[in-house]
């Protein structure tokens, strides 16, 4: 694994006790935010850090600011699983690996699943790591399709869209049935698999999908 940015670093310019209380916030809000989700009101991510809501504020003026700070080192372990299915000698198998490893994120942490389908575009170190997990995953999928393996009409936009959908998987089974996001995985793998392939309708658009994503960071999370 790969050195996250901004994980336990100190910022420069901060005092000590101002990155102690940043430390504190990015703590309490990755265990609030995994165990309820996003929406979960500001004021109880800075009780459980242990400071006041105003301190909060300074370090992280805006949720998207807390949620993209919280999540930062994640997101490069998301990039990190990219690099890792590259370095897989089966392209299929990396394809495969890659699908489920995603996924298995999601499950893992409440927060994190619905992240992954949002964006964050004035925070530039996030959306870096997911850029270099973007430009991973389109070589990826060429490889994949060169194996002749991956059916030819997928697109990056596919990917985006499961992600969209096992974020809806996990919240709703949550304790009840926490494997289900096994069984649909399994699924969509099976449909992305050149050997199923039937004709389907176009894929959406990179813009489009990037309105979706702003439109999810701005919506209730479930």
């Amino acid at each position: 694994m790969t050195a996250k940015p901004g994980a336990g670093r100190r910022r420069p310019g901060l005092r000590a006790d101002a990155e102690r209380n940043r430390q504190l916030l990015l703590s309490a809000a990755r265990e609030v935010f995994a165990e309820r989700g996003l929406n979960v009101p500001i004021e109880d991510i800075a009780r459980h850090a242990g400071v006041g809501v105003a301190t909060l504020y300074r370090r992280f003026p805006t949720r998207a600011d807390l949620v993209a700070g919280a999540f930062e080192a994640k997101m490069a372990g998301y990039a990190d699983a990219a690099d890792h299915a590259l370095a897989e000698p089966d392209p299929w198998l990396g394809f495969c690996g890659f699908i489920e490893r995603i996924c298995a994120m999601q499950a893992d942490d409440r927060g994190f699943a619905n992240v992954l389908t949002m964006t964050f575009p004035t925070v530039k170190p996030f959306e870096a790591e997911r850029d270099r997990a973007y430009h991973a995953l389109v070589e990826l999928i060429g490889r994949a399709k060169a194996a002749g393996r991956l059916r030819d009409d997928f697109s990056p936009e596919d990917v985006v869209m499961l992600l969209m959908a096992n974020a809806g998987v996990v919240a709703a089974t949550g304790d009840a049935a926490p494997e289900a996001w096994r069984r649909f995985a399994a699924y969509m793998i099976q449909a992305f698999s050149a050997a199923n392939a039937a004709p389907l309708p176009p894929p959406p658009t990179p813009t489009a999908m990037y309105r979706a994503l702003m439109r999810l960071r701005h919506a209730p999370v479930p």
